[in-house]
């Protein structure tokens, strides 16, 4: 299965990633008031002087999806996707799996008296993440294990020359 991978020394906190990721969910209205846009699923943390993208590694073993007691969260057997999107109107907003998530890049979204929470779905409408995409320094990269593996591997050669 492709994961996202980061590669923290490439990242320049541009926020790209952030805005694609906003973009590709808000679907024709993101150009409404910014404080209609619903927050992005990737995040940009501060480590001392770095920046880190931080992103939902739908884990083997979700803690989120163990946490959830509605059963929303759920893990596709054939994708690896883990997301609460595939039983609509399930999430009730309880957000354990906001809590349990050990990346902490689950958010809680209530809007209209809904409450559900949102968190990266590798843009499963698309052909592929918005945040892969938009990254102009190559920082986030969907790859399987075994080729991010390889291309570290290649980057720690060319870097100890």
């Amino acid at each position: 299965m492709k994961r996202i991978f980061v590669i923290k020394e490439k990242c320049t906190a541009c926020l790209n990633c952030v805005v694609a990721c906003q973009k590709s969910h808000a679907g024709s209205d993101f150009y409404a008031p910014i404080r209609d846009i619903e927050p992005g699923r990737i995040y940009i943390q501060a480590v001392g002087a770095s920046p880190v993208p931080l992103v939902c590694m739908h884990c083997e073993e979700p803690a989120c999806v163990k946490a959830c007691i509605t059963g929303a969260m759920r893990k596709d057997p054939d994708s690896g996707i883990v997301s609460n999107e595939f039983t609509p109107g399930k999430c009730v907003g309880c957000w354990m799996c906001v809590m349990a998530c050990p990346y902490g890049v689950i958010s809680p979204k209530a809007e209209h008296g809904k409450k559900m929470a949102i968190k990266c779905d590798l843009c499963m409408k698309r052909n592929g993440p918005a945040c892969i995409e938009s990254c102009p320094t190559g920082a986030i990269v969907y790859m399987e294990e075994a080729e991010f593996a390889d291309y570290k591997q290649c980057l720690a050669a060319v870097n100890s020359i």
